[in-house]
């Protein structure tokens, strides 16, 4: 069965190599393209959040022993290959990083490293309650233009029988597209949130992840 993954790289290609083990066949159609930014950063903040393993490449090497606060586990794994030894993980959404980080409440003052227009509320609701928050933009993502022709003649054919949403930002990207016989489809979204961006195109039905984790997504496929 073939799978429309909509995420953009570097996640997209480990996602394609998951589901080939699976036995499935993966169709790449990253909706947004990462470019990366090299903002000013803290020399040594007493903490960092991180909302998307896309600002890895971000975080210098001096950050290797600070605590960093993450999202999900699929993210604090990435953190760690990538040699980052102290990862606290949320394994939910915002809602649950945001009551983790308050639980934790460390002195001093916290990057939050983001994407472009990400992190404003978070940002917002940790200042509220009282913590230093710098913000720090170290990716933008741009929306694709056109879809991949393998993507788009396995619309047009019928032979996608489901795709792969992480993100309301994707979701909404491929929107733009104007994909053709979503109806056909089956749209597996990582969270409520994302599930509600994709409420623009019909769809055979949309399932949500139990839980916000690829592991969890990836289950409805079974």
């Amino acid at each position: 069965m073939k799978v429309l993954i909509t995420r953009p790289e570097p996640g997209a290609s480990l996602t394609a190599a998951r589901l080939t083990s699976m036995g499935y066949e993966p169709v790449l159609a990253p909706c947004l393209a990462i470019k990366r930014n090299a903002p000013a950063l803290p020399q040594q903040p007493t903490a960092i959040i991180v909302t998307s393993s896309q600002v890895i490449p971000a975080l210098p090497e001096r950050y290797r022993n600070i605590p960093i606060f993450c999202v999900g586990d699929a993210t604090a794994g990435r953190l760690r290959e990538a040699g980052f030894n102290s990862v606290i993980s949320a394994n939910g959404d915002a809602k649950d990083l945001a009551i983790l980080i308050l639980a934790h409440r460390l002195p001093g003052s916290y990057l939050l490293a983001v994407g472009a227009r990400h992190g404003l509320s978070l940002a917002q609701q940790l200042r509220k309650a009282g913590l230093t928050i710098t913000r720090r933009t170290v990716y933008a993502a741009t929306p694709a233009r056109a879809l991949p022709p393998a993507a788009l003649a396995g619309l047009q054919d019928g032979l996608i029988k489901t795709a792969l949403f992480y993100s309301a930002e994707s979701a909404r990207a491929f929107i733009r597209l104007n994909p053709p016989n979503t109806a056909n489809v089956t749209a597996l979204a990582l969270s409520p949130n994302v599930a509600t961006a994709l409420n623009d195109l019909p769809w055979t039905t949309i399932r949500v992840a139990l839980a916000p984790t690829e592991a969890d997504l990836l289950a409805h496929l079974t």
